[in-house]
Order: structure tokens, then sequence, then C-alpha cells
């Protein structure tokens, strides 16, 4: 701990901004993936769980399930049923289940690609700490003794090289968490373009 709070101290007064970007990406990062996961499981977990139905054919389950389900699943099936009682036309059966599917992805989405954004705010941050910590050191040799310029030197862009070590030390997680939730997204989408593709199954059916 002790070594972690004096890289901290020595790195300057940019640390503390790249700290806080960390601070939002860790953030939005467990927010996103707790209701990535939910929101996965409950939609395949509907889906699965009305597997049968669709292959029967039972409409009175499809419907009965998916009216007590708030997933993006649930609605779908909801709507086909719903549409099914008014008509069977197939093409506008599937342009209503990719509005749905427009309707459910911006919450999916939500605030993930801030995660990008923020590990290139840390990188850039690191970087712009690291050059006002040089232009600090080069200007303070000019009142050194030439005995002590080196020993100076070296310390100082040692000190300045701190923040784009931690910059990096922050954007390069929060890239890799961007990556995993993008996957998690993609998941759920194909769940989404599944239970579309049995709902439509109902008419092809007929």
């Amino acid at each position: 701990m002790d070594n972690i709070a004096l890289f901290f101290q020595n790195g300057g007064s940019f640390m503390l901004p790249i700290a806080i970007v960390l601070v939002i990406g860790l953030a939005i990062a467990i927010e996103r993936l707790i209701y990535l996961l939910r929101c996965q499981n409950n939609n395949k977990a509907i889906l699965k769980e009305l597997m049968p139905s669709f292959s029967r054919r039972d409409y009175r389950t499809l419907d009965t399930r998916s009216s007590n389900s708030t997933t993006a699943v649930g609605r779908m099936i909801q709507s086909t049923i719903q549409f099914l009682q008014k008509s069977t036309d197939r093409e506008a059966l599937s342009n209503l289940l990719e509005e749905k599917i427009l309707e459910a992805t911006p919450a999916i989405e939500k605030r993930t690609h801030y995660l990008a954004t923020l590990a290139n705010v840390a990188t850039l941050l690191g970087l712009l700490g690291t050059i006002m910590g040089l232009i600090d050191a080069f200007t303070s040799l000019a009142g050194a003794e030439a005995s002590e310029r080196a020993t100076l030197l070296s310390s100082s862009i040692s000190v300045a090289m701190n923040t784009t070590a931690f910059g990096l030390m922050v954007a390069i997680p929060l890239l890799l968490i961007h990556t995993f939730l993008q996957s998690k997204t993609n998941q759920i989408v194909d769940t989404l373009d599944m239970s579309e593709a049995k709902c439509l199954a109902l008419i092809n059916e007929e």
C-alpha cells in the first residue's frame, strides 16, 4: 500500500483526474455488467421455457407466460400472439418484431460505449501529465548546478512517467471490460433474433 501511495503522490496533479476516470469507468462497468447478465439470463430463461410451446403451437401458454414477463423476449412473444389474432401477414409481423428489437436495443447498449471513451481519456491524461512533468523538469534545470542536472533530470523524468503508466493501467482494463460487455450485448441481441425466428415460424407453419 505504501508503494501505491508513493506512486500516486509522485505522479503529480494529473493522477487525480485519471483516478476519477477510473472510478467513473468502474461504476459504469459494474452497473452494465449486472444489468446485462440479468437481462441475458431472463431472456434466455423464458425462451428456453417456451420452446416446447412454440413447437406445439400452444398459443395459450405462450400468451399467459409472456404476458407475465417484463423481458424483451416476453414482449415480442406477447406482441406476436396479439398480432396473430388479427392477421397472418408474415412481413407485417417481421416488421413488428424488428420494431420491438429496436425498442429494446438502446437499453441494452446504454452507457457501454462510454468505457472506450474513458479509456482514451485516461491515456491522454497520462500523456498530458507526462508532458507537463517534463516541461517542469526542463524548466527546473535552468537554475540547477551542472553537476546536479543529470540526477535531477532522471528523477524528474521518472516522476513524470508515472502519469503515463497510471493512464495505461486505467485504460487497458476499461477497454477489456468494454469488449466483454459488447460480447454480452451481442449475445442478448442474438437471443432476440432467435425469438423473432421462433415467432415468425408460427406463421410459417400455418
